[in-house]
């Protein structure tokens, strides 16, 4: 009986194998070596500066990704079922105030205080000051969006917004970053025209994106590269593109401008070692992917939010490790003194005072 028992399992045991090393996948993983991860010391110090971070509640749901204020200073965030929930401006009351039926991500209010929304299943829509919601784009040069993800307003009316993913759906973003190929797109859509146009195809997971206070120029998170690049869009440099920080400490999300001098760039996570090691290896990304999701790297429970001028330097470092803390930051918002947190971790909004 023990013999058999024995031979069940090295039976299973060398299907385990063979899965693990021929099994079919969805990702066709390329090779990248990522520059060695800066150390949490100097201008990206360990601190706590972020622990007296306050929880709004939206009430049941999960993950607001985005934030948006109106001219009221009323609050919005978006969740994963669908609903956008609307707060007072003390961050109390929440009510739903539209359905998209889809994934709600990026937010912005335009001029005429319509929300902008890109989302992920159903595309860039806009919705009126009742909740009335319109479909302004599904497509750009032929090609349908897959994963929308964030998006700003121009002075000009101008939307601009970025396509992390036309390969994979939002409930598999992973697989894009694992996959590690340039599967985002950035794109601009005219409200004068209604016309969509792909401006930039093959970005490494496109995520954050936010024009410059002066609007001379778009800052685009490439997420998969650790970086945010800078596309001109006037001037003797326009239409051409840029590294505007480099070699991140943490997976860059959102980002979005003060309006004056600033931007704030969400670091989702930190960089994970072991993701590291594997990004030149494209083979032991596949056994990777083959494992049980709970062996797959995962993000880790950490605040982490940087003040960028506009050349790109570092002028403010909010980071917070407590087990408490508010985890996952996947966008700032300033506004009146102080950042409104969303996140893909929490079931709140953050809301943090500027010093």
């Amino acid at each position: 009986m023990l013999k058999k028992i024995i031979l069940v399992l090295i039976v299973l045991l060398i299907a385990a194998v063979i899965y693990l090393l021929i099994a079919p996948v969805p990702i066709t993983p390329a090779a990248w070596t990522p520059p060695v991860a800066p150390t949490l010391t100097g201008q990206y110090e360990q601190n706590n500066r972020l622990a007296p971070v306050e929880r709004l509640s939206l009430g049941e749901g999960h993950s607001p990704e985005d934030v948006a204020l109106d001219s009221e200073g009323r609050i919005y965030g978006g969740l994963d079922d669908g609903r956008i929930i609307q707060l007072q401006a003390n961050g109390t009351q929440p009510r739903v105030f539209a359905n998209t039926q889809g994934r709600p991500l990026g937010l912005i209010f335009d001029a005429s205080g319509n929300l902008i929304v890109a989302d992920a299943i159903k595309g860039l829509l806009s919705i009126d000051p009742t909740g009335t919601i319109k479909v302004l784009a599904i497509e750009a040069d032929g090609a349908k969006f897959g994963c929308l993800n964030d998006l700003d307003v121009a002075a000009d009316g101008t939307i601009y917004f970025t396509e992390a993913s036309n390969k994979f759906p939002m409930s598999q973003f992973t697989n894009d970053i694992l996959e590690h190929q340039p599967n985002g797109r950035f794109l601009s859509y005219d409200p004068k025209t209604q016309q969509t146009r792909t401006i930039w195809k093959g970005i490494y997971f496109a995520n954050g994106i936010a024009v410059s206070p002066d609007q001379t120029f778009v800052l685009i998170a490439e997420t998969g590269l650790y970086r945010v690049m800078r596309v001109w869009l006037t001037g003797p440099k326009s239409g051409q593109r840029e590294v505007f920080i480099d070699n991140l400490p943490g997976f860059p999300d959102g980002i979005s401008s003060n309006g004056k001098d600033k931007f704030w760039l969400s670091l989702v996570t930190p960089r994970d070692p072991v993701f590291d090691k594997i990004l030149p290896n494209p083979f032991a990304r596949k056994i990777v992917f083959r494992l049980p999701q709970f062996l797959h790297p995962a993000p880790k429970r950490y605040s982490f939010v940087l003040g960028l001028d506009v050349t790109g330097k570092i002028m403010d470092n909010l980071q917070n490790g407590s087990p408490d803390c508010y985890a996952e930051i996947a966008n700032a918002v300033e506004h009146d003194g102080s950042l409104y947190f969303g996140s893909i971790a929490e079931s709140t909004i953050g809301k943090f005072a500027l010093k």
